[in-house]
């Protein structure tokens, strides 16, 4: 008789832990799949950012847009290298997963501003994460630097307009 209230314990517990956890996991195996990466290093940056942060990362990445995804996956980079190991076998590392997922490899001011929101938990810096920013697209995407410095002054207010 004990085994059995054992065994539907283990069972209620077990089915539990799914319900509750069943958005991480779907949110988290997204990316996992489209970066092609165990699910430790996307588990660990949620857990890293809090409770708050992660559920809204969470639920950001819920959304199942091409952009959050882009956007997520360019979070971890960052979280990857400048929070955690800013080596250049660790920055070489994380670009080409981004490469081999067809993710662009510039990263943009909004997704710095993105980084800083969802990572406010471990405090970085603006203008470190900014000169960050500068370093890795001077190195993967130095595109980016002269299409940036070119239009400094020029706003465009039609976000489908092509830059020339």
């Amino acid at each position: 008789m004990i085994w059995l209230m054992l065994v539907t314990l283990v069972v209620v517990f077990i089915i539990g832990f799914r319900v509750l956890n069943s958005k991480v996991r779907r949110a988290t195996k997204a990316l996992n799949r489209r970066l092609n990466l165990a699910p430790v290093y996307v588990e660990s940056l949620i857990s890293q950012m809090g409770k708050t942060a992660g559920g809204e990362f969470v639920d950001y990445l819920s959304v199942e847009e091409e952009s959050h995804t882009v956007n997520a996956a360019t979070i971890l980079l960052i979280y990857q290298v400048f929070i955690l190991d800013e080596s250049d076998e660790s920055m070489v590392f994380w670009q080409g997963v981004l490469r081999k997922a067809n993710i662009p490899a510039e990263i943009t001011h909004e997704q710095v501003r993105l980084a800083l929101d969802f990572l406010r938990e471990t405090e970085p810096e603006a203008q470190e994460m900014q000169a960050f920013r500068l370093r890795y697209n001077a190195r993967f995407a130095p595109e980016a630097l002269v299409i940036e410095g070119e239009y400094d002054n020029v706003y465009f207010l039609n976000t489908r307009s092509e830059r020339h």
